[in-house]
């Protein structure tokens, strides 16, 4: 199904207060549509639209769709037997998903870069904006977290660039149209929807033979999975890597806070030096992916060392909130355990007497289905406080609770606990919490709020 974007104007979203369908919303009203949509409660994401002119519901009712509206569309999260949906199939309103909508949007663009992996795309994404937008090159960008140089987390540019994430949840990122596809990793995710790692790996291979044949595939050469799809592949490929690839990393060492500092070659020959402004080893690879990317749409080596090294990072990945009696908050977004050894080994290596972490485990389903995974991913804090799982789009069978998971955490030697209240959780941490810890909160639910609750 393809949209009209001359004949129609009218569109609605049910759940618009996404990170995603409010950033489509926004594309639509800088472009002068009429924006409705729905969704559980108030956010900062539906207070903006609706300043912006959105007419936004708090619920979703059937009396939210009227036969005027042109477009209906929904998220991936939405079951079956939403009222707004059943009413849009009755009315014979025309419905899109999220993805097949962001697709459409895409048709526009000449260049579409879509930048896909289990880890790591808002980072990547947001470096690759920064690049685009000081080489000049007005790109439209989406990006799953709100990064400051855009006041968001989308922006409406008037060229061919676009910009975006994309997700593999229900294979969302197969209606897109690539032309640079990025595939930084492939790990099991999502496997209430995959089941197992095989259909995974098959949903990336499905993805890069989207990109037509003169497009290219970035894609890090260290990922034996990755490397299981590459030779069914018919475009461009571009390598990176630490160990291997066209783009490398070497002579890496790292700065008093965390920070790598590296010199970047492309087919062996030195091309820049770089000395990022964001911790961690996994951001090493994420630069690589951005200049690969970057190289090919011809961005010249002084634009993208100024836009990296400039680069603080996105909202929720290894933020700093404050410092507070000796104490530094950090929060970050990591949900899934590949991601959360990533974040503590950042950890590691900042300025610390003790790592303390509390973590808000995301959905039963990703909990249960990486339970063993979990279990260990801990091993390097001083002490770990477990809040109740996040449901998120799901409902509670019962079969596992942060209660059980603490425990078989402690069985590591793991100083681990489960408090179910943040309230209660912020009274602990008021008590332990000393001079020169390190403490952070972890996972992609509301965890965020113990940060800022500590620090008020």
């Amino acid at each position: 199904m393809s949209f009209d974007f001359i004949k129609n104007k009218k569109v609605h979203f049910i759940g618009i207060g996404g990170i995603s369908m409010s950033g489509l919303a926004e594309i639509l009203l800088k472009k002068n549509f009429e924006v409705s949509g729905s969704d559980v409660k108030v956010s900062p994401a539906t207070d903006k639209l609706k300043s912006m002119g959105a007419k936004i519901y708090i619920g979703q009712t059937a009396e939210n769709i009227t036969l005027d509206i042109d477009l209906v569309v929904y998220t991936a999260a939405i079951s079956k037997d939403n009222e707004e949906l059943l009413k849009a199939k009755d009315l014979k309103i025309p419905l899109m998903s999220r993805a097949e909508f962001l697709g459409n949007i895409m048709k526009g663009h000449k260049y579409n870069v879509a930048v896909s992996g289990a880890h790591g795309k808002t980072t990547t994404t947001s470096m690759l904006s920064s690049i685009t937008l000081k080489a000049n090159l007005d790109p439209t960008i989406l990006v799953g977290g709100n990064l400051d140089i855009i006041n968001g987390n989308v922006r409406t540019g008037d060229s061919p660039y676009f910009i975006t994430e994309a997700c593999e949840y229900k294979g969302s990122f197969l209606k897109f149209f690539p032309f640079i596809g990025v595939i930084l990793n492939i790990d099991a995710e999502h496997l209430d929807y995959y089941k197992n790692i095989e259909n995974v790996q098959n949903a990336f291979l499905k993805f890069a033979k989207l990109i037509p044949k003169n497009g290219y595939l970035v894609c890090y050469s260290d990922d034996n999975r990755i490397n299981n799809i590459m030779p069914d592949v018919d475009c461009n490929i571009i390598t990176y890597g630490i160990n291997s690839g066209r783009i490398t990393a070497k002579d890496i060492h790292f700065d008093e806070v965390g920070c790598a500092c590296f010199k970047v070659y492309k087919d062996n020959k030195i091309i820049l030096s770089l000395h990022l402004a964001v911790p961690g080893k996994h951001n090493i690879l994420n630069a690589l992916a951005s200049i690969a990317v970057s190289l090919i749409l011809n961005i010249s080596t002084e634009n993208i060392k100024s836009a990296l090294e400039s680069f603080k990072g996105t909202h929720r990945r290894f933020e700093i909130k404050s410092k507070k009696n000796g104490i530094t908050v950090v929060d970050d977004y990591a949900h899934h355990p590949t991601e959360i050894r990533a974040t503590l080994n950042t950890a590691q290596n900042y300025p610390h007497k003790r790592i303390i972490c509390v973590f808000q485990p995301h959905t039963f389903s990703r909990t249960i289905n990486l339970y063993k995974e979990f279990t260990s991913a801990f091993d390097n804090v001083d002490e770990l406080i477990l809040t109740d799982i996040f449901p998120a789009r799901e409902k509670d069978t019962g079969k596992v609770s942060s209660a059980m998971l603490a425990r078989d955490i402690s069985k590591r030697g793991v100083k681990c606990s489960y408090i179910k209240s943040f309230n209660s959780i912020v009274e602990y941490l008021k008590r332990d919490l000393k001079d020169g810890d390190l403490f952070l909160t972890i996972g992609a639910g509301d965890v965020y709020k113990i940060g800022e609750m500590y620090l008020q």
